[in-house]
């Protein structure tokens, strides 16, 4: 019987929910004794020169070790850190030239929250105090805040650079496609700057001994956070050891290290000390980077049978101060652009600029919800000036099973889909003919509850990068354990229980007895690591190409021993006894095949894949509106979300249900905000509302699953289908609960004071 598709329950979870996880701000470790600790001294301006650093009073304070400066970096090699070398991001490296962002601000700061020092103490309190002392002077320059301003603005963040825009790819201008539709909607659509925000902060602890550095860091990939120091400090691989321990949530954010974490391991270098650097919330919520802030400017065209004939998104990316992804988020948008239908001309571009705000990085979706937030907007937008069901209208447009694979306008190439078939699941899961007929009941009744009814049917890309490929090394020791060492490293997902599960289902080896080894350069030099919902499709491709390779060579000991043709012997995988065919009385254990090797059973593989795969799916949202006071409560949330064959729901159902709740966030609550002059508004979480399991309901999720020919699996990627999915079936649903009151559309998230505004404008608008 296989183990695959069946509900195990997470091996990690007896551990961290006993003993605890260990973080690194928990770390133990002979190398850490007397650690010192750093603390930033980050900029109380969004933009200004410094004109000058006076760090006398912090020095002479008691337990400070050393306050460090970017004029202390000489000790950098070429390239210097202002160079556009990586600082951490998923993605291209961010620009350099004039664009480039230095570790420590060194003649201007552009957000507030931007390293400018660093104080080291030997004690963890007092950090805070002497950074209070270290005197900034700074020269304050206008602050350019938002995606439009810094079109307009005059102010530059790089004057030498000479504009704000340090990236474009224009949209095509041509109305031709539209002037042949019966009806042509335009809206401006915003996906909302939002903090990433994992449980655990950013935190880095470091060591400099005998001409090697030792990096402890709470990352996705520790591998590419060595490729990050290896260029940042001018070290060469072998001279860096890159630990990952636990990591309380990542969510792209996380994706390589990032300057502060750059920072700590040069001022460990350069002093000699063991440091430690662990960030308050509040520094999390200025300093780690922040995912969408993108505006839209959508067209979308057809005619009145529901036939949509051109659509077209021009997106604005406001990547805050420092283009650490370049073009990457909005291109992923692009590409993207066109969702689930099969739209004759599609016209999609991009332009990046330059804000003073908190860089923007990856955050879980990485520009593909985005992309769905839009199209979904959209269709149900010229569904509505149609006067269709928005449902039909999905139907009369999607992809059509049989032109699989499918090639986009925008240059993607579908793997497979049913589209219309996980629409209609999810319509019959959800009641939605009777919703309807409740909501007209509400309606005629002038109900101050309305009822709203929103649908999102979307496609995304996952391992997009699938040719960069993913590690694996097993080995089956002679006391019959396993142990994987993966170049995917966890941070939440269950690895451990899913590369077990791999292991026995090829092998027969029970999961208990199978170790899963991560994060450590050292053992795992080479490695590529978790982001983009690349973790099962590609490291799980590799676990499971290492299985069978450990196979092969223990089928060709087991013959050995045996005395018998390897053809003839066979392994029962649920005895996990080698046997010789039509005589069970002649088998082996494990531990008795990797026994007769000199040492033990070992496979070391890479998998990568020609192609990324294209999860798809369809969420309907129940929500209601109270007319009076704008408040929306989520009623129901109910979702098809097919990435292939599950191999375990406990997995799969706990990554969806993650994704829905951070993508209800972002449709409802919330929003990163920041005044005239680059101030942020919601630093701490009594000014972030964070969504709770309070303004959430139980999901209802229904199974669909249908395989891809990427890779041996047949998987594709679920971390990040329930964000994208989600936020555009909530926003829907809410302005549907109040169409018919005359409103067209309300910007995320849909907050009672936004939803309330919208209602009052429209009985305006009626009285007149």
């Amino acid at each position: 019987m296989s183990i695959l598709g069946t509900r195990v329950i997470r091996t990690e979870d007896p551990r961290l929910l006993t003993a605890g996880a260990v973080y690194v701000d928990d770390l133990r470790v002979p190398e850490l004794d007397g650690a010192a600790r750093v603390t930033f001294v980050r900029s109380p301006v969004a933009h200004a020169r410094i004109t000058g650093i006076d760090a006398s009073a912090a020095l002479s304070e008691p337990g400070v070790v050393a306050v460090l400066t970017v004029q202390d970096m000489t000790d950098l090699a070429p390239p210097p850190p202002d160079s556009g070398e990586p600082v951490g991001g998923e993605g291209p490296a961010p620009l350099g030239g004039p664009w480039s962002e230095p570790l420590l601000a060194a003649d201007t700061v552009r957000f507030v929250g931007e390293p400018v020092a660093v104080v080291i103490t030997d004690g963890r309190y007092q950090g805070e105090d002497a950074a209070d002392l270290v005197t900034v002077d700074y020269d304050p320059l206008p602050a350019v805040v938002g995606p439009e301003a810094a079109l307009t603005s005059e102010s530059l963040l790089f004057p030498a650079a000479g504009s704000n825009i340090p990236l474009t790819s224009p949209v095509s201008a041509d109305d031709a496609p539209f002037d042949a539709c019966e009806v042509v909607v335009e809206q401006a659509i915003v996906n909302q700057r939002l903090a990433c925000m994992p449980l655990e902060g950013r935190a880095t602890a470091a060591t400099f001994e005998n001409g090697k550095l030792t990096v402890w860091h709470s990352s996705q990939n520790a591998q590419l956070c060595r490729l990050i120091l290896c260029g940042a400090l001018g070290m060469a691989p072998d001279q860096i050891r890159v630990i990952v321990p636990d990591v309380g949530g990542g969510f792209g954010a996380k994706v390589g290290i990032d300057r502060d974490g750059l920072v700590v391991a040069w001022a460990a270098r350069k002093t000699g000390r063991a440091l430690r650097w662990n960030e308050t919330r509040s520094e999390n919520l200025v300093g780690m980077t922040q995912g969408r802030a993108q505006l839209h400017h959508i067209k979308i065209g057809g005619n009145r049978d529901g036939k949509i004939l051109a659509y077209r998104i021009d997106v604005i990316q406001d990547s805050g101060a420092y283009s650490r992804m370049g073009g990457f988020l909005p291109m992923l948008t692009c590409l993207m652009a066109p969702g689930v239908y099969d739209i004759p001309a599609v016209q999609a571009g991009y332009r990046v600029v330059v804000t003073n705000a908190t860089p923007i990085s990856a955050y879980r979706g990485a520009g593909r919800p985005e992309a769905a937030a839009t199209i979904e907007r959209a269709v149900d937008l010229f569904a509505a000036e149609i006067g269709m069901d928005p449902a039909e209208v999905r139907r009369r447009n999607f992809v059509a099973p049989d032109k699989f694979p499918f090639q986009t306008k925008t240059g993607a190439l579908y793997d497979s889909g049913q589209y219309e078939e996980a629409l209609d699941k999810v319509l019959a899961g959800a009641g939605y003919q009777e919703l309807r007929k409740e909501q007209e009941r509400r309606r005629a009744s002038g109900d101050v509850r309305q009822l709203g009814i929103g649908i999102s049917s979307y496609v995304e890309i996952t391992a997009a990068d699938g040719a960069a490929g993913e590690t694996a090394k097993l080995e089956v020791a002679d006391d019959g354990t396993a142990t994987v060492y993966t170049g995917s490293s966890p941070h939440g997902q269950g690895h451990h229980t899913a590369w077990a599960m791999l292991v026995q289902e090829e092998l027969g080896i029970p999961m208990d007895k199978v170790t899963v080894v991560h994060g450590d350069t050292d053992l795992i030099p080479v490695g590529v690591g978790t982001y983009a919902s690349r973790s099962l499709q590609l490291g799980g491709s590799a676990v499971h190409k290492a299985a069978v390779e450990v196979k092969d060579e223990a089928r060709r000991q087991a013959a050995d021993i045996l005395e018998a043709a390897e053809a003839d012997v066979v392994l029962d995988t649920i005895s996990g006894l080698w046997q010789v065919r039509g005589d069970p009385e002649a088998s082996l254990t494990w531990a008795q095949v990797a026994g007769h090797t000199s040492g033990g059973l070992v496979a070391d593989v890479s998998f990568a894949a020609d192609l990324p795969t294209f999860p798809f799916g369809a969420h309907v949202s129940v929500v209601e509106v109270d007319t009076e006071t704008g408040k929306v409560t989520l009623l129901r949330h109910v979702t098809v979300d097919d990435a292939g064959p599950v191999l375990n729901p406990v997995l799969a159902e706990g990554q969806r249900h993650g994704g829905i709740a951070q993508g209800a966030a972002q449709a409802l609550l919330e929003e990163v905000l920041y005044d005239a002059d680059g101030n942020p508004l919601t630093s701490t979480l009594a000014d972030y509302a964070a969504i709770t399991a309070a303004e959430l309901p139980s999901y209802e999720l229904l199974a669909s699953e249908t395989p891809t020919t990427v890779n041996p699996l047949g998987v594709k990627g679920i971390g990040e289908a329930g964000t994208i999915g989600s936020t555009p079936a909530i926003q829907n649903a809410v302005i549907d609960a109040v169409a018919h009151l005359g409103i067209r559309h309300i910007d995320m998230p849909t907050t009672p004071q936004r939803v309330w505004t919208a209602i009052n404008e429209a009985q305006k608008a009626g009285n007149q």
